[in-house]
């Protein structure tokens, strides 16, 4: 039986999963109900299972019983002669946000929601470790099953990384794969990926402009530091667009503008902070240093104090051009012309497995999850608390995940 046909088989089991997991939210590094119920979806399984310190993650570990006798393998390690490891990766935690898609599994958590699909992912997951376990036999080398909490915002993959997960298996993974579900984009079915920077950087920007406050009928005899704060904001916009090319996009966006307490009275200072999202390198390193440059020589200007600095995020999210062409043929293999996207372009996006990625060659691909009654164009996207995740993908992913894997292996 194929991936494909073993997958729906596992159609129903998959669903359930799922929506357990979708009525139980939990956010950030501990997520006890969560990793409760993936054990008890993996038990049974032939797996080697540790579960995190600091956070609630869940490292499953599928022998291949064609690597050869162990204890032969063992002594190829010290001859340089490893068994291979791949590593396959679906993130469990969820977001603060307040559901509103009316579904009879919808959150029971009060302001709570799985609003980017993780649900999704860690189901199937669990999916492809049952499938890879039923062919173990076949398993040219070792699989690691990560289950990561904490990708958005809490850096749960390199925490994951810092308690071993890329040595769960004794060698380091020869590649790694992770999936994401999108609400809307791409049609349902439909795989998506491309070589190289696949999703940005995301830095955090913050500044806080220093004034002297006053008056509001009398602004001269102020330093208003209102008016500076949204001058940088629109000077901020200016040098991106005059400083950066297209063709290395660079976004930056001020999401938060503080200041005030009266319409009448001129505040001591202001505060903002910006989404800061890049694709290279030297741009990152470019950004940082102009946005500096731009905000103190308004505040100068206008003769204000500034005090400005970086938050650090998520790297670039890099695929290697070789597994990301791996990945297209074998889903080509396994769903048949059509089924797969070379993206013309990477996503302004940003995601903790490039942790993953800047240790492991490996892929990251998106896989459309629009309910087949809804316009990919104008459906709610990820985060939206509307979004809505088709299930009938449950099957397509865990097989793709699992193909991944023992085709890698195999060669």
């Amino acid at each position: 039986m194929s991936f494909t046909e073993a997958a729906q088989d596992m159609r129903d089991e998959l669903v359930r999963l799922r929506h357990t997991l979708h009525t139980t939210p939990e956010l950030g590094l501990t997520l006890p109900r969560t990793q409760e119920t993936v054990l008890a979806a993996l038990d049974g399984l032939p797996l080697e299972i540790t579960t995190g310190t600091s956070l609630s993650s869940v490292t499953a570990v599928l022998r291949g019983g064609r690597a050869g006798d162990r204890a032969d393998d063992r002594a190829g390690d010290q001859a340089g002669g490893a068994v291979p490891v791949v590593l396959l990766r679906g993130d469990m935690d969820a977001l603060p946000v307040a559901e509103r898609t009316g579904l009879p599994y919808a959150s029971q958590v009060e302001g709570r929601m799985h609003a980017c699909g993780h649900d999704l992912h860690t189901a199937m997951l669990a999916g492809a470790a049952h499938l890879l376990s039923a062919r173990r036999d076949e398993l040219a080398g070792d699989v690691v099953f990560m289950f990561q909490p904490g990708e958005e915002g809490f850096e749960g993959a390199r925490h994951m990384i810092g308690e071993g997960v890329l040595d769960a298996a004794g060698p380091r993974p020869v590649a790694a794969y992770g999936m994401h579900v999108v609400s809307s984009m791409l049609p349902p079915g439909l795989f998506a990926s491309r070589p190289g920077p696949i999703m940005a950087a995301a830095d955090v920007f913050q500044v806080r402009v220093k004034g002297r406050g006053g008056h509001g009928s009398s602004p001269h005899r102020a330093l208003d530091p209102i008016q500076a704060g949204c001058e940088m904001v629109a000077a901020l916009q200016t040098m991106v667009t005059r400083t950066f090319d297209v063709f290395d996009p660079v976004v930056v966006t001020v999401g938060q503008f503080h200041g005030g307490t009266a319409d009448n009275v001129i505040p001591d200072e202001a505060y903002f902070e910006a989404t800061v999202r890049t694709f290279s390198a030297a741009n990152r390193a470019l950004v940082q240093r102009r946005l500096v440059e731009v905000v103190a020589a308004v505040a100068a200007a206008h003769g204000l104090g500034v005090e400005a600095s970086f938050g650090m995020g998520y790297p670039v999210t890099v695929n290697d051009a070789g597994e990301a062409g791996f990945a297209e043929r074998t889903a080509g293999d396994l769903f048949g012309p059509g089924r797969f996207l070379v993206s013309p372009q990477p996503v302004m996006g940003a995601e903790d497995f490039s942790y993953v990625l800047e240790e492991v060659p490996g892929a990251f691909v998106f896989l459309g999850a629009c309910p087949a009654d809804r316009d990919p164009a104008t459906a709610p996207y990820n985060h939206s608390p509307e979004a809505v995740f088709d299930d009938a993908v449950l099957p397509d992913g865990a097989a793709l995940y699992a193909a991944l894997a023992m085709n890698r292996l195999a060669s």
